[in-house]
């Protein structure tokens, strides 16, 4: 992830809160809004809530931005640039890796799956 990619402070987290999509994954919620940077920017949170200790709370940080990092080639054949928030859920401090990638990946895929039915339905009305 470039150097500049990330959300970093409380009102551009609440910017994608409040204008954006939300898609539930079994180990994260994600929070994507398009913004027109030219990037992807990416931020995580990882509440009390969802572990009590701050070394399990940073590994299900760590294990989200990996999961990002390795989704590069995924999130480049996007269309549009977003800002991702992902909030860690309480399974993903008992899985690998692995499992983390799978589940963002089913979220891009969503993701996908919503920009090309928004540009079917703008193209749609252009043609009548």
């Amino acid at each position: 992830m470039p150097r500049g990619a990330k959300l970093r402070n409380s009102g551009e987290f609440r910017a994608v809160y409040e204008s954006g999509r939300r898609y539930d994954g079994l180990l994260v919620t994600a929070f994507v809004s398009p913004n027109l940077c030219g990037e992807h920017r990416l931020g995580i949170t990882a509440s009390r809530k969802v572990a009590a200790q701050a070394v399990a709370r940073n590994r299900a940080k760590r294990l989200l931005r990996e999961a990002f990092r390795l989704s590069e080639p995924q999130l480049a054949e996007l269309r549009a640039t977003y800002d991702w928030v992902l909030n860690a859920k309480r399974p993903l401090l008992v899985v690998k890796l692995t499992d983390a990638l799978d589940d963002f990946r089913k979220i891009l895929g969503r993701v996908a799956a919503d920009e090309r039915a928004r540009a079917r339905a703008d193209g749609g009305q252009r043609d009548s």
